[in-house]
């Protein structure tokens, strides 16, 4: 059944195209995944779906008495509101009663009865009270806190809230615009629960890949005005896309040889004939007019690092270090060594310290106690300070290459225009006031001063927000290919995988667990982030160094994200506490070690057979190496299979 429907959209601002004729159906249980390079027109198309902008031309239908919400990439502001008035909010009239309603009965002996009873009136001729029902769920099943403000919360908490909102008027179809934007790994663990429970039709802008692939059914494009739609996932839509690419390719060139033809044709025509075939000038006219009238795709963003000279081996050395600011643990007697070359990628909640790590890495933090020696001839290139030193008032020009006409790039004279096109900004948008680029070109303008810095340490805090997936596959590609040292803090799971060599997991309770691998290697043999308890209500403070106290007068903050009186249990004794249980995940895991082990003892028991076998050695070279690395390889995995179930047992023991 269609609840939503566009037919021949087309929408343009100046001469940017961004919807051309776009057709669109949406139907229950749909979950539609909408890619696109940064301004192609993603967000103004989820505009146009739910009514708030009109197309220049083309039609919107939506069934009757079909209920939409969007998600929008802004957070609700930071202010007084309550976190119980902005999820009544979404409810319209009726929402504004509950929230007087609620806040009267929240008075206590000070209530003003009449005012009480009106209100009561008013929501008993309205159906108030099954609505209250359902903004009281909504909280419970989002885990909020109804009466703390969204001064006193994060990012990630306001983003709940928001959503909270949206699905308050249980509506049939969920626009969600960059909805992990602000949250940490075990939120959008989350919210990935969330979305499958939800039973409307969805329509899912995100850049995060691993999120799309776990939450969609559908896949839509929007490239150059055009939407291309795939029934799949996003993996399927990836060799669709790839097949379509090269047909568009051959296509093209076939237009241009039969116009090559066709306009040699026309001259020689011209020449020796008197009397030319009209109908095949007419073809030639078309030709030429189809020719005008193709967009070219976009140009790839190139982009790549300026090495500086390599610095020594050791780029720093944490030796038992501690650390608190205000009440907090950042790190309780830690060590750790990064090495030149490392890639590594720092995950934790939010508030757990990742960035305060980072800067003690640095020198711009001192610990309180225990030694941090750093390497010598460091050329850092951090893209957090970058990102605070544009100035929204000028343009790229003056930000990123100080007003010059030519640059030094890679050692080699560059002009701006050409470089700064490297990152796909087109002639207008160089010009363009920052302040006036999207969050995608703004995050380009980072890349794009932070490369032309030479460095052999690279410092990266969240560089995935706003980028397209295009840009992204980029971005790994010259991280990849940098033979220095990269520090990486991102919640973005795909990334990290294909980025890091390993992680330093910061659980919040002042330790630092060293992992080999990516994130899914380390979720593969049973890590995880443990979800937030207590709610976030200190706010967040600019400078970083100092946290304020918890709301009541208590010197304790809170640590970041659930119900009040969870904040009252110490940190430490939570997590202990918590990681006594396992998860279902683990407990199936458990369950299917001893068979994997039996199996891999098998293939070991195979595996010394053939070697130990006279002629063994005899054979051919690289098939005596195969089997010898098995062998190794296979050793290496029985071990940590068999540690990893004595770890099980001992904590359901």
């Amino acid at each position: 059944m269609e609840l939503l429907r566009l037919d021949q959209a087309s929408l343009a601002y100046g001469t940017q195209v961004l919807l051309d004729g776009v057709d669109l159906a949406l139907r229950k249980g749909d979950r539609l995944g909408l890619l696109g390079r940064n301004g192609a027109g993603k967000t103004s198309l989820l505009k146009v779906l739910a009514g708030e902008q009109e197309p220049d031309s083309g039609s919107r239908w939506l069934r009757p008495g079909t209920h939409l919400a969007r998600l929008s990439q802004k957070l609700p502001p930071g202010d007084a509101v309550t976190v119980y008035d902005a999820v009544a909010g979404g409810l319209a009239e009726v929402g504004e009663l509950l929230s007087r309603y609620h806040r009267l009965a929240q008075d206590g002996a000070a209530t003003d009865l009449e005012a009480l009873a009106a209100v009561q009136q008013a929501l008993e001729a309205a159906d108030g009270w099954r609505l209250q029902q359902r903004v009281e769920t909504v909280l419970s099943r989002l885990d909020l806190p109804a009466d703390r403000e969204l001064a006193t919360l994060s990012g990630g908490w306001r983003r709940r809230v928001a959503l909270g909102r949206a699905l308050v008027g249980e509506p049939d179809i969920l626009l969600l615009d960059e909805p992990t934007n602000h949250l940490d790994i075990p939120a959008i663990a989350w919210l990935e629960a969330q979305v499958a429970q939800y039973g409307g039709a969805l329509v899912l802008i995100t850049h995060d890949r691993r999120f799309l692939q776990a939450t969609v059914n559908r896949i839509a494009e929007l490239d150059r005005g055009h939407l291309l739609t795939w029934e799949g996932d996003y993996r399927g839509f990836l060799a669709h896309r790839e097949q379509e690419a090269a047909a568009e390719a051959r296509a093209d060139a076939k237009q241009e040889r039969k116009l090559a033809e066709e306009e040699a044709w026309i001259r020689q025509g011209i020449k020796a004939r008197r009397t030319r075939n009209e109908g095949r000038v007419r073809a030639l006219k078309q030709l030429r007019q189809e020719r005008a009238q193709r967009r070219t795709a976009v140009g790839r963003a190139r982009f790549g690092v300026d090495a500086a000279e390599a610095g020594g081996r050791i780029v720093a050395e944490l030796r038992d270090v501690s650390l608190r600011l205000g009440e907090r643990t950042i790190l309780d007697r830690q060590s750790l060594i990064i090495q030149r070359g490392d890639r590594v990628g720092i995950v934790g909640a939010n508030g757990a310290g990742k960035s305060t790590l980072v800067k003690l890495i640095l020198g711009e933090l001192e610990p309180d106690s225990g030694e941090v020696q750093r390497g010598s001839r460091l050329e850092v290139a951090y893209a957090d300070q970058l990102r605070s030193e544009l100035d929204p008032e000028k343009n790229l020009i003056d930000n990123i290459c100080a007003g010059r006409e030519f640059i030094e790039v890679n050692g080699r004279r560059k002009h701006a225009i050409s470089y700064l096109g490297d990152f796909l900004f087109t002639p207008d948008r160089i010009r363009t006031p920052v302040k006036a680029l999207s969050g995608g070109e703004q995050n380009r303008a980072v890349l794009a001063r932070l490369f032309l810095k030479p460095a052999n340490v690279l410092v990266l805090d969240e560089p995935t927000n706003d980028l397209d997936i295009e840009t992204l596959e980029l971005l790994e590609e010259i991280l990849l290919g940098f033979e220095g040292t990269v520090l990486l803090v991102s919640h973005d799971r795909a990334f990290m995988d294909n980025v890091v060599t390993s992680l330093l997991v910061l659980p919040g309770d002042g330790t630092v667990d060293e992992q080999a691998g990516g994130y899914s290697d380390w979720e593969a043999r049973g890590g995880g982030l443990l979800a937030e308890h207590t709610v976030e209500h200190t706010v967040e403070h600019k400078a970083g160094h100092t946290a304020d106290r918890a709301p009541g007068g208590s010197d304790s903050p809170a640590p970041a994200g659930a119900p009040p009186a969870a904040a009252e249990k110490p940190a430490a004794q939570a997590t202990r506490s918590e990681r006594k249980k396992l998860s279902y995940r683990e407990q199936q895991e458990l369950a299917e070690l001893p068979a994997r082990i039996e199996a891999l003892e098998i293939r070991q028991a195979e595996l010394e057979a053939i070697t130990a076998a006279p002629d063994f050695y005899q054979g051919d070279a690289s098939a005596v190496q195969a089997t010898l690395t098995e062998f190794t390889e296979l050793q290496a995995t029985l071990e940590a299979a068999v540690e990893r179930w004595a770890e099980l047992e001992e904590r359901v023991s």
